[in-house]
């Protein structure tokens, strides 16, 4: 009875032994398992593991726009052609031909005007307006100042300088006030200085008003201040405005660099559209 005991008592502890060999080795073959399936699962994380992260919809710095880089729309100054080699045909000189001097006559050249016809010239030319459009414009000029005059517009032109209108003064039937309150520049109108036998500069074609109802010719007259036109835009002078002549415009520098006196250095009275040789 005892010998059978052992052999039961053995037994169970061979049983015993091989059930916890058995656990063992089941708990280090499911280690070694999870720690290849980690390692895949790093070496593949591209491949396998789906993007689950939530788009980026912020727009990108190049998207932003940059206070610092120069606007470059299409603006009117853009749209207009105003440089001289592509108009150069639009600006010319040539002598007073039949159908402009009949427009002429009774008018700038009066039945007294004693400045010979061939003393005088026409010129076409091209200006950028008050609406910031392009205008052709007309002027009766001393063939002495011709070449200066045309040169001169060349450059207010090509500097988008605005002048309202260049008429000739014969559209106005020569009257100095009319197409000085229509803010017309112009030039030859044939007239003697008042109260003397000597002919005016624009008498002569040798001068030129700019911008007329913004740079108005102011004199005393009878102890009086007199302003023409009298709807002149510019009163006081001491402030600034668009259209003013002075001394830092452009047309003040340019015809003087050409050698043009301008009337708004005059000491007795100041003609602040004007300039003549």
């Amino acid at each position: 009875m005892k010998k059978h005991t052992n052999i039961i008592i053995t037994a169970v502890a061979s049983l015993l032994i091989v059930t916890l060999a058995g656990r063992e080795f089941i708990k280090n073959h499911k280690k070694e398992s999870n720690d290849k399936s980690s390692t895949n699962v790093s070496e593949n994380t591209c491949e396998d593991i789906p993007d689950t992260s939530i788009p980026d919809t912020s727009i990108p710095d190049t998207c932003v726009a940059d206070t610092n880089t120069p606007d470059t729309s299409t603006s009117e100054a853009d749209i207009l052609d105003t440089t001289y080699e592509n108009n150069k045909e639009q600006f010319y000189i040539s002598e007073i031909s039949d159908d402009i001097f009949e427009k002429m006559q009774g008018k700038s050249y009066k039945a007294d005007c004693t400045l010979p016809r061939e003393n005088l010239r026409y010129i076409h030319v091209l200006h950028v307006g008050f609406d910031n459009q392009v205008h052709e414009g007309e002027l009766v000029v001393n063939k002495d100042i011709a070449d200066d005059v045309l040169e001169i517009f060349k450059e207010l032109y090509e500097s988008g300088y605005q002048i309202e209108k260049v008429r000739l003064i014969d559209e106005y039937d020569a009257d100095d006030e009319a197409s000085m309150s229509d803010n017309n520049s112009s030039a030859f109108n044939f007239r003697f200085i008042s109260h003397t036998t000597k002919i005016s500069k624009h008498g002569m074609g040798m001068a030129v008003d700019i911008n007329t109802l913004y740079n108005s010719y102011v004199k005393t007259v009878d102890g009086e201040l007199s302003i023409e036109p009298a709807n002149a835009a510019d009163a006081d002078r001491s402030r600034d405005f668009s259209h003013k002549i002075d001394h830092d415009d452009l047309c003040y520098k340019l015809f003087t660099e050409h050698g043009f006196e301008w009337g708004g250095d005059w000491t007795h009275s100041k003609d602040y559209q004007h300039f003549e040789k």
